[in-house]
């Protein structure tokens, strides 16, 4: 292990030789003990494959930029939850200051995914896609799965009448995109019919962009697990 890692395994959390750690190079999860511990540099020796496994359905997160706080929260929050992949939506009622500066919060958000992956003991981060305005990031998705927007409007069915009738194959992806505070812009949310993004609610209550996050992976998550044990 090199670089910063190395660094804060060393330096930081003081690793001591003969220590066991997990180690994942992505494609695998390793138990590894410390064999030497340099500045920058810290070679182990593997001691046993662990069994390790990706989640059987991929979820992708289309979600809106909002206040950088909030938004880091969610994709801290996204990621324990599972999800594959994030893309960062330039929505209309996003702050244009916000929209402006992302390009270059990319990094941080990056090792935000990373830090939350090591900390749930995921096999690999999500991968993070560059700013997208919705009516592209819409579609843009691959064919087929479940795809869900979540909407505040009134007659927006449940989001549980989907999950309850979704029959798509356990291996199907699914995409689900989340709008900035104020909501969706009726050209976003006609642009979403029109590329097969049904809305759906989490209720009547009006949640910040990061609850719904977490609201709504979370009934993902319940749903597919009990279809995917079958």
């Amino acid at each position: 292990m090199e670089g910063d890692a190395a660094h804060h395994l060393g330096r930081v959390l003081r690793a001591e030789r003969g220590q066991l750690y997990e180690l994942s190079d992505g494609h695998r999860v390793c138990l590894a003990r410390v064999e030497d511990i340099k500045r920058d540099r810290i070679d182990f020796a593997l001691v046993e494959d662990l069994p390790a496994s990706l989640p059987t359905r991929q979820t992708t997160l289309l979600l809106s930029v909002v206040k950088f706080e909030a938004f880091e929260f969610a994709l801290e929050k996204a990621t324990e939850l599972g999800v594959a992949a994030i893309v960062p939506l330039a929505a209309a009622r996003s702050e244009k200051a916000l929209l402006a500066a992302a390009s270059k919060r990319a990094p941080r958000w990056k090792k935000i995914l990373l830090e939350a992956s090591q900390q749930s003991r995921r096999l690999r981060f999500p991968a993070l896609a560059p700013l997208a305005k919705p009516e592209a990031a819409f579609s843009s998705q691959p064919a087929g799965g479940l795809r869900l927007l979540l909407s505040e409007r009134p007659d927006a069915a449940l989001l549980r009448s989907f999950l309850e009738g979704q029959n798509s194959a356990p291996a199907s992806p699914a995409t689900l995109a989340i709008g900035p505070e104020g909501g969706w812009t009726d050209a976003e949310l006609q642009s979403a019919e029109r590329h097969g993004f049904p809305e759906a609610s989490l209720g009547q209550l009006i949640l910040r962009t990061e609850t719904a996050v977490i609201a709504a992976l979370a009934s993902l998550n319940y749903a597919f697990s009990g279809k995917e044990s079958k």
